[in-house]
């Protein structure tokens, strides 16, 4: 997963699958949906990120690492 915010144009796009090839996006509210021609979710677009998120929006990523192990029984 790639997080990157591009402040020239004030998008913050987060990559889900790095080299994929778009198929195909959907756009709602201002907010891109990439997906590749399997129908997976390959990445999003957040357009006018600072108004949508804050002024900083990269302030606003929690980099931590939550992982749920589960057991079987």
């Amino acid at each position: 997963m790639k997080i990157e915010y591009q402040q020239e144009h004030d998008i913050m796009s987060i990559l889900f699958l790095e080299g994929a090839v778009i198929d195909d996006s959907i756009e709602d509210e201002g907010i891109i949906f990439d997906y590749d021609k399997e129908k997976r979710l390959v990445a999003v677009e957040i357009l006018d990120a600072r108004k949508r998120i804050g002024k900083n929006p990269m302030d606003k990523v929690d980099f931590s690492i939550v992982r749920n192990i589960v057991v079987a029984s």
